[in-house]
């Protein structure tokens, strides 16, 4: 009789350590989803970048970014074109303006910039347009 005991505890050990088993497994795997879930969360706004991107440029070149003419996002992130204030003159139809195209990697962190065109603030843009 005690070998029928002790298999029949033996065989409810095992059951009982395969629901637990499974029981961790299906907790892992939630908190996998729920990771994934908290990572899509985390993905910033259009206009927290719109924000970030200006704020990041204007301390890397210490000029003043007025305003961001294009946005979009992209494969690698996201990329705007912003219009910045490179020299102030008087009177400020004279002031120096510049767009750079700024990148962005998809949480919104500058990856790199560059000035795509320079122009005097009280110009129209002849290129392009009418």
């Amino acid at each position: 009789m005690s070998n029928t005991n002790n298999t029949s505890e033996s065989q409810g050990s095992q059951q009982s350590s395969r629901k637990s088993q499974k029981s961790q497994d299906s907790q892992e795997s939630r908190k996998t989803h729920n990771s994934h879930e908290a990572q899509e969360s985390r993905r910033p706004r259009p206009m927290e970048v719109l924000r970030e991107a200006r704020a990041q440029l204007a301390e890397l070149t210490g000029m003043t970014a007025e305003s961001v003419s294009s946005f979009e996002q992209t494969e690698e992130g996201w990329a705007l074109a912003v219009e910045v204030l490179e020299l102030e003159r008087v009177p400020d139809t004279m002031s120096l303006m510049a767009s750079y195209l700024v990148q962005l990697d998809p949480e919104g962190q500058l990856t790199g910039y560059r000035r795509v065109r320079r122009y005097e603030r009280g110009r129209a843009d002849a290129r392009g347009g009418r």
